[in-house]
């Protein structure tokens, strides 16, 4: 019986273990409300999709969107950011 090899080099090298730089975890702390707020969102959008949203529903996924839109300008408007330019 023929053993069945590849002829072809590897497509995907290994990648190294790599950590994040210091400059990456600051970018993601600096960008972190803006990611909870959007996390926030999308939860009150998922919870609608199971069933028929109620009044409180009818509240929270504004209040999100509100975060979300505020947590955006407070991005844009940190300085140093190509947008407050």
């Amino acid at each position: 019986m023929k053993n069945i090899a590849a002829l072809q080099k590897v497509v995907t090298a290994a990648l190294p273990d790599v950590e994040p730089t210091t400059a990456e975890l600051d970018a993601i702390d600096v960008e972190l409300p803006l990611i909870l707020a959007e996390v926030e969102l999308l939860d009150a959008q998922i919870i609608t999709l199971d069933r028929a949203p109620n009044e409180l529903d009818g509240r929270r996924i504004p209040r999100a969107r509100r975060r979300v839109l505020a947590a955006r300008r407070a991005l844009a408007n940190r300085p140093g950011s190509p947008e407050a330019a």
